[in-house]
C-alpha cells in the first residue's frame, strides 16, 4: 500500500498491554498501514507494528491518556501508584494526583483535558 500522503492523516496507540517499541498510552503519526501492518513514525525512526496490536483516530489526538501501571513497567516511579497519565502532544508521562479534569504537560507545556472515560488497557 502506498504511503498515506494524501489519504487523511491517521494516529495509532496501542491496544493492548504488550511490551514493543511504542510508549503505552502515546499516540503516534501512522506512515504507512496496510491489512496487517502498520509503520509509526517513533521519534526519527520508522517502527513496523502488527495492526492488531493497535487503536487507531482520523484525527490527532488531544487529550491525556490514563495508563493503568504495568506489571513489567521500566522507568516509571514507584511512588506514581496504580496509573500515571501520557501527553497526547509529546508523549511525556506524568504522575497523576487525585483526578484533575486537565493537566498541564511538565515536558511540552501545553494543557490538556485527561480522558478519564476511556479505560485505556482495561478489560470493557
Amino acid at each position: 500500500m502506498p504511503p498515506l500522503e494524501h489519504a487523511p492523516h491517521v494516529w495509532a496507540r496501542l491496544r493492548v498491554d504488550t511490551n514493543c517499541a511504542l510508549r503505552r498510552g502515546a499516540w503516534y503519526r501512522v506512515l504507512r498501514l496496510t491489512r496487517d501492518q502498520a509503520v509509526l513514525q517513533v521519534t526519527r525512526e520508522r517502527v513496523p507494528v502488527e495492526r492488531r496490536l493497535l487503536q487507531t483516530v482520523f484525527q490527532p489526538p488531544t487529550r491525556w491518556s490514563v495508563v493503568p501501571r504495568p506489571q513489567d513497567a521500566a522507568r516509571v516511579p514507584e511512588q506514581w501508584g496504580t496509573r500515571y497519565a501520557v501527553c497526547p502532544a509529546c508523549h511525556g508521562r506524568a504522575p497523576l494526583n487525585e483526578f484533575p479534569r486537565e493537566m498541564r504537560c511538565p515536558h511540552c507545556r501545553d494543557t490538556f483535558p485527561i480522558a478519564w472515560d476511556e479505560h485505556y488497557l482495561k478489560p470493557r
